[in-house]
Order: C-alpha cells, then structure tokens, then sequence
C-alpha cells in the first residue's frame, strides 16, 4: 500500500488522525459555524457515520487544542481559541444493558469527573450529581461548562417494546438529560448525537431547546463524505484505488458510489456516502459490505420481529410525508422512522408541490445486507444455500440464459418447506403473493452482487430489472394468474420506455406462480416487440 494514504479505520480519535497524519475530511468551517450559531444543537445520524468524530473534534475545539487543527479550514475562522472544560459522555457502551446496569456505567462516568475536579463524594441521584458537578467546574475554572453526549439513545432503543423497563430507563435518563435545560447559565454549548429521535415527553423530558440540524441542508454534509469531497479531497484516494483495483477513475466512482453512495438527509441535502464503508474499501482496495458487518443488521432485525407484517417491498420506493418517518420511534405503528433514521433508508426525491418525500435503499451496500438477513428469516435457508443459488443465477444471466436461471429458481423454491407461511396467510391471496414477490425481491436483490439488479416496489413498476453488458430483462410476476397478464402489464406501464435508445437486447419475462404447486409452473421470455423466444411450462 502507498505510504501517501493511511486511512483511519481503526479510531475515531480525532488527536490521533491529525497526529499520526491520516486522511481526515476537513468540515471544521461548518463546526465554527454551529458552535456560533447555537447552544444546544442535536444531530442524528446512522451509527458508523462519524459522529464519535465529530464530537471528538468538538472536544478538541473547545479544549483549545489549536495545534490540532493547523491547515484546517476553522484556522481562517477562529481567532480565539479560548479553553473550556468539556464533560464528553460516550454512551454507545451502554446498548443491550439492564437499568441498574446503565446506572452503573453513569455513575462510573461521574465519579471519574467528580475525581478529577477534585469533589468530595455525593450519593445523590444522578441528576443530582450532574447538577452539582456542572455548578463546580463552573466555579472551579471560572468559565462555563461545555456538555457533549455521543449516542443518547444507546441505552433505551432496545427496550421499546419492554414497557416497564423502557419506563425506568426514560425516568433515569430524562432526569440526567433535564439538568442540561436548568443549568443553562453554567453551559457554555451542548452537542447531542444519536441514531432516533425520541420525542421530547420522553427521553428528553424538558429538554425542548435543542436545535434540531438533522435536516437542515446546510450541515447535510457534517457527517459522511460528500460526493463533492470525494471528487476533489479525496480524488487521489480513488485513483490509488482505481489502479489496484484494475478500472479507470470513471468506473471506480461509479462503483463506490453505487455501493456506498446515495444517502440524503433533507431535501435539498448533498449526495453522502458512508463514511466507515468507503473508507474501508479505499483502504483494501475492495467493496466490501463494511458497514453491517460492524454488527448494526442484528438489532434492527430484532426490532422488525416486533412487525411480523414487514415487507422490504413496502418501503424501498415509498411515498410519504415528513412526519411519518421523520419523528420520534417510541409510538410508531411502522418501523418506517428506525429504517430511515438508521440509514437503511434514505430520502431519493422531494415533491415541492406535493410536500411528500419518496424513501428508499441508499445503495447496494444496505440493500444487500438487508435482503441477506431477510432470506434467514423469510425462507430459512443457510446463508451458503442462498448465496449458492444466486451465483448460479448469476452465471446463466451473463451467459444470456435467463430461462436457466429461472430453473435455478424453481428447484430452490421447491426445497421450500411447506411451513414457510401459516395456512391463514396461504389462504389470503394477497398474503401468498406478497410472499412470493418478498422471495423474489430477495433472490434478484443479492444478484447485484453480481449483475446489475434493479429491485423496486410492485404497484405500477416492473417487479425485477436485470442489467448485463449485452442483455436487459424486465420481469414480471403474478402469482394465480397468466404470463400474458404479467406481459402486458409491462407493456401497459410502459417499462420499456426508458431502455428504449439504451442499445442493449431487450427482453420482457412474464413469470406465472401457483398457489396449488407452490412454484413457478409457466414463463414466457419474448423480445421488445413481443416475439417469443423462449417459453417453459410445468404441470
């Protein structure tokens, strides 16, 4: 690896990456910005997207630590640099822990405080201490306190659906956070991060002053890398990149960006990729899927089982108003504001005249590591099975074979047990057709891996785009009903249109499911005018 690129996978230590020189993306003019602006700012943002960072950098700011930030943009801002006393809270620790466990944890957090401030020790509550340990280092150091809090949410998001404990751990919490609206006079500024927004009656109790900049467009790129900084700070990242990897420099941003790329945090929000995951991959000169291998799949997959009705095709190519999905999590009826405010979902357009956002999967990355924990649940099937099945899909579509693949498809169906769906939902036509579509959206959504797979919603767009150098295959399902159904439905919709001047062979597939078989029974491949070219028939 050249000597020139050391990234920063490892820390989130920000002394760190100045001191050892690694590659950091300068954003320090938007945190002179807010901290000039504001007192109480709170910003969310999916976990590994360089929050730790950010208020680590924040600490470094206000601790005074010029030295840090030389060359850096807030050089040309701040003028300054007086010192603050910091009390920095990372509470990422304290996920999946009881309540008397997270006391535990906080009252470590304090006493360590508390030593090196030099109080005597107190027994009081929480908040109590808190109280009491802000008005001392207020009065010890002559200036007011500033309050950081990385990951407010860690400890309460898993007891959502555990009333009693949730309750205990929101009393404990609010009474914690309400000290930060009382002590204003002894505060200097306070930076809050977290993954959900929790409503102000909640977690926050009287909190009701923070500035909330999540959405707001002028900090879209606080967190993430922006496609701008990738194309220009760090360009010659994606050229080393490009030449271990064997492509040139346009085929290397259409990689990462299809892979990592594709977030938006408001309306008007910059293109933001994941920080941990392109990082990763210009580091090892790769696309891995980076960011749920850092374990961040399992919770949400205990948090879906709580919404036995969820289906992927439901929400990837959604419509929607802001207040379904930007809003606090604790009383929804969808997981819809966790899929967006953890960043398996992003905002993809805004419709001024119509106030309405549409959602979707940010890029392949999310949209495969969703789908492969989909497949353990919705078919329980190995991993290695699955996997198995898709790259032999795989190789008879780039062999310009769809009807082989189909084959594939068909035998892995049929080793389905029969128990997969209850007989109340086999007995529902809309139940067992949305299964069905659910086990396709699957299959040929981990075929991107692969080939190009375009999966979206079922009402009024095609079921399944597939995309190779040569060849683009629409599909089409339906379940107890004709492949001459699926194949006009293509053309009624005109799904065709936007590959019509793309110069590739294109190809319509109409694929017939029956509810008696439980399995393809009948497809017809035909050409753009309509011409068979292949047609298969079971009994």
């Amino acid at each position: 690896m050249s000597e020139r690129f050391i990234y920063p996978v490892d820390t989130d230590q920000f002394k760190d990456i100045r001191e050892q020189h690694l590659v950091y993306v300068d954003k320090t003019d938007m945190l002179y910005d807010i901290v000039s602006k504001y007192r109480y700012v709170f910003l969310a943002r999916p976990r590994r997207f360089g929050k730790l960072l950010l208020c680590n950098t924040f600490d470094a700011y206000f601790q005074g630590r010029k030295e840090l930030f030389d060359g850096l943009k807030i050089m040309g801002l701040e003028h300054e640099w007086k010192t603050y006393p910091v009390l920095h809270f990372i509470m990422s620790g304290l996920k999946n822990l009881t309540v008397a466990e997270v006391h535990e944890k906080m009252d470590s957090f304090l006493r360590d405080y508390e030593k090196n401030y030099g109080m005597e020790k107190f027994d009081g509550t929480l908040g109590m201490r808190f109280r009491r340990l802000i008005h001392h280092v207020h009065a010890r150091t002559g200036e007011r306190v500033v309050v950081i809090i990385d990951e407010h949410d860690a400890a309460i998001l898993h007891l959502i659906h555990k009333p009693e404990e949730y309750k205990a751990m929101r009393c404990m919490l609010g009474e914690f956070y309400q000290v930060l609206k009382d002590e204003g006079e002894h505060l200097r500024f306070t930076f809050m991060t977290g993954v959900t927004k929790f409503s102000v009656q909640s977690i926050f109790s009287e909190l009701n002053n923070l500035h909330h900049i999540s959405m707001s467009p002028e900090y879209s790129g606080l967190c993430g890398i922006t496609r701008i900084e990738l194309e220009t700070v760090l360009r010659p990242c994606v050229e080393d990149f490009a030449e271990e990897y064997g492509c040139n420099v346009d085929e290397a941003y259409k990689l990462l960006t299809q892979q990592y790329g594709g977030y938006h945090f408001c309306e008007r929000g910059q293109d933001i990729y994941s920080p941990k995951s392109l990082l990763n991959a210009l580091n090892d000169r790769r696309l891995g899927t980076y960011w749920f291998e850092s374990g961040t799949m399992s919770e949400l997959i205990e948090y879906l089982q709580h919404f036995p009705k969820f289906n992927a095709l439901n929400y990837d190519g959604i419509e929607v108003c802001r207040s379904q999905f930007d809003t606090s999590i604790e009383d929804s009826q969808t997981p819809m504001p966790l899929l967006y405010q953890s960043g398996y979902l992003t905002i993809n357009s805004y419709d001024r005249e119509m106030d309405s956002y549409w959602l979707h999967f940010p890029n392949k990355e999310v949209r495969i590591g969703m789908v492969e924990s989909l497949a353990k649940t919705v078919v329980r099937s190995g991993e290695t099975d699955v996997k198995a099945l898709v790259r032999a899909m795989a190789r008879c579509i780039n062999d310009g074979s769809l009807s082989e693949a189909l084959l594939q498809l068909r035998a892995y169906i049929g080793g389905i047990p029969y128990d997969i769906i209850t007989k109340e939902e086999w007995d529902n036509r809309r139940l067992r057709e949305s299964f069905y579509k659910l086990l396709f959206y699957i299959v040929f959504s981990m075929l991107n891996s692969k080939v190009e797979s375009e999966c979206r919603g079922i009402l009024g767009r095609s079921d399944v785009v597939i995309q190779t150098p040569k060849n683009l295959y629409v599909i089409e399902l339906k379940v107890d009903n004709t492949v001459d159904k699926a194949l006009k439905q293509i053309d009624g919709q005109g799904h065709l249109v936007k590959w019509s001047a793309d110069g590739r062979n294109v190809y319509k597939c109409g694929v017939r499911i029956s509810s008696k078989t439980r399995n393809i029974t009948h497809w017809r491949i035909t050409d753009a005018e309509g011409k068979t070219v292949h047609e298969k028939k079971f009994k």
